[in-house]
């Protein structure tokens, strides 16, 4: 069971919020990865969102508020244990979709990249 400020006692205190989702919104890819390896499904869907277009949308909006650079941690954690890029949330939108709205550049990169290996295969 992950351990730290996402572990799952903290989590299902939160009903409406599944464990990665929680995660993912407090950018913690330590406890992400953990879920992730437990058997959590880097595609789940909550709400009108994916993991992968939660992730890119975390991402960026704490950049903007922080001022800090952009992070794709997260995002990179999520492709690595099998998050579909070119999954639509339920609104039609993709990762991609959402990385170029946002301007997340690190994350179109790594997606793109992603995405060509996948078609080499």
């Amino acid at each position: 069971m992950p351990r730290g400020p996402c572990s799952r006692a903290a989590v299902f205190d939160r009903p409406r919020s599944a464990p990665a989702h929680h995660a993912v919104e407090h950018e913690d890819a330590e406890t992400l990865a953990r879920w992730l390896a437990d058997g959590a499904d880097p595609n789940e869907v909550l709400s009108s969102m994916t993991l992968l277009t939660h992730a890119i949308d975390v991402e960026g909006d704490g950049s903007l508020q922080s001022g800090r650079p952009l992070a794709v941690h997260t995002t990179a954690v999520l492709l690595a244990f099998g998050a579909d890029p070119e999954l639509a949330d339920p609104g039609g939108h993709t990762s991609m979709d959402m990385a170029d709205h946002s301007g997340h550049d690190l994350a179109v990169k790594l997606l793109r990249a992603h995405i060509q290996r996948a078609s080499r295969r």
